[in-house]
């Protein structure tokens, strides 16, 4: 068994142990013993870990070793390290809560909303070397004007990396680069509107208020339908009369469901037989953790779904980079509205990421955070489970958010009041649905707290949950002391 203790004056107790008879790997041995460090006090704010090289040496491993173990604690929020820089202490260990009321807690600032990615990961040296490339191997004519679907390096790149992981059937021609969804979508559903399309179905509930908005300036009429455990429910779809139909069917946004292979093919031959277009919002999947991703929708008839994707989700969405796969009779007057809309997309930019793609730096930093983001999960879960075992959750096998149901006594705009008192953001269900009925329940987004964050955030929602049942619970009338019985 090997061991270290820090440099540093403010961390003098025993700081990391390894057993290499333990069937648990060596790094996870020590980020568990560096994470027990700081939850117990014994490391404070601040203090400085020694080098890799140091920790490595003194412990008889690989640096590797070392380094994975400081980079996962750094992914989960405990450390922060900067290049050429100590690598430190980035948080306070939590007060115990034991004993205290939920009145007597802290006030939290924990913010479980969705829609956010962990940009504090972005791989700025792979990127920078990729814009290095770009800088000094380009030729000139690609800083001229170019043709509005973007430049041809990134439509192969693409089309390579998404008929590979995501099961599309993409031709580089097809490809068109926008801004995000939101741009993708407003250019569909332009073109659409000024074809004829006069009815736009969507989930219920869902998320698409680009979609929403886009339809009420081009005149179109917004319908519903409703979503089951395995996404939308096609039975309802089918009795509709819509134009075009949003979906999000390799994890519904927000209940995680999947759309089965069945209720694809069904979805299709509705389309076919309408002349309707299917816009397939496929804004998270590459995060599944029970087993490979879910493939895209469109490599099942690529002349009627117009495919999604973005790098908001996996990169960041500061970037502004997203693309379509259109079907070929759509490709030009997609474009020509993109150019309408901005005169095309910034070159440095697509190229880049391009290069991104081809060296497989995408690849390996979708590898580097599935983990890390499904720990974050895996930490939401268990607090759950521990603090709150009425709520129902579901959609937890993907993504960067799970959904809770609550039960029938909980008012969802009382619990989510009631956190926000806290300090504790949490959104519900019911501002995502076209109508008005169906269950109440709570989106906890993860991407971006820390493990420790979230199962602090679980406490103060279960305190929050306290309040609400207490003020909703009927009080007992109080009885005359001073009554005689009988009388």
């Amino acid at each position: 068994m090997g061991r270290i203790r820090t440099n540093s004056s403010t961390a003098e107790d025993l700081l990391i142990h390894v057993d290499r008879s333990a069937a648990e790997p060596l790094h996870r041995q020590i980020a568990a013993s560096i994470r027990g460090g700081i939850r117990a006090g014994r490391l404070r704010l601040g203090t400085s870990l020694p080098p890799t090289r140091t920790v490595a040496a003194d412990l008889g491993v690989a640096r590797g070793v070392v380094v994975e173990a400081y980079q996962q604690l750094v992914a989960e929020g405990y450390l922060t390290s900067r290049a050429g820089g100590y690598t430190r202490v980035a948080v306070e260990p939590a007060p115990p809560t034991a004993g205290r009321s939920g009145a007597d807690r802290p006030a939290a600032q924990i913010d479980f909303g969705y829609g956010r990615t962990d940009v504090s990961s972005f791989p700025r040296a792979a990127w920078l070397r990729s814009v290095r490339t770009v800088l000094t191997t380009t030729p000139n004519e690609r800083f001229a004007y170019l043709d509005g679907r973007g430049v041809p390096e990134l439509h192969v790149a693409l089309t390579d990396y998404l008929n590979r992981v995501r099961g599309t059937s993409a031709r580089p021609e097809n490809v068109v680069i926008c801004s995000g969804y939101g741009q993708g979508v407003a250019l569909i559903l332009q073109v659409l509107a000024a074809r004829g399309a006069r009815r736009l179905a969507v989930e219920d509930p869902s998320a698409d208020d680009d979609a929403r908005l886009v339809a009420a300036v081009a005149g179109l009429d917004v319908i519903g339908v409703p979503v089951g455990p395995d996404g939308l429910l096609v039975e309802e779809l089918e009795r509709t009369d819509a134009d075009v139909v949003v979906l999000t069917p390799s994890h519904q946004w927000p209940t995680g469901g999947v759309l089965s292979a069945t209720a694809r093919a069904r979805v299709i031959g509705w389309a076919q037989r309408r002349g309707a277009v299917v816009i397939e919002d496929d804004y998270d999947a590459e995060y599944r953790y029970d087993r490979a991703p879910v493939g895209a929708m469109q490599g099942l008839a690529p002349d009627t779904v117009v495919y999604c994707g973005t790098a908001s989700k996996t990169l960041a969405p500061g970037l502004r980079l997203g693309w379509l796969l259109a079907p070929a009779h759509l490709v030009d007057e997609i474009t020509a509205a993109k150019v309408r809309a901005d005169r095309g997309s910034p070159v440095i930019d697509q190229l880049t990421f391009a290069d991104f793609l081809t060296r497989g730096e995408f690849d390996r930093h979708l590898r580097r955070m599935r983990p890390v983001y499904r720990r974050r999960r895996d930490a939401l879960l268990a607090a759950l489970r521990a603090r709150l075992p009425e709520l129902e959750p579901v959609g937890v096998a993907a993504g960067q958010h799970v959904v809770t149901w609550l039960p029938q006594d909980l008012d969802e705009a009382s619990v989510v009041a009631a956190a926000a008192r806290r300090g504790l953001v949490v959104q519900g269900v019911s501002r995502y649905r076209v109508s008005p009925a169906g269950l109440g329940g709570l989106i906890f987004g993860y991407a971006t707290l820390t493990e420790r964050s979230i199962v602090d955030g679980v406490e103060v929602l279960a305190d929050a949950i306290a309040e609400v049942r207490a003020q909703v619970r009927p009080q007992v009338p109080a009885t005359d002391s001073g009554a005689v019985a009988g009388s």
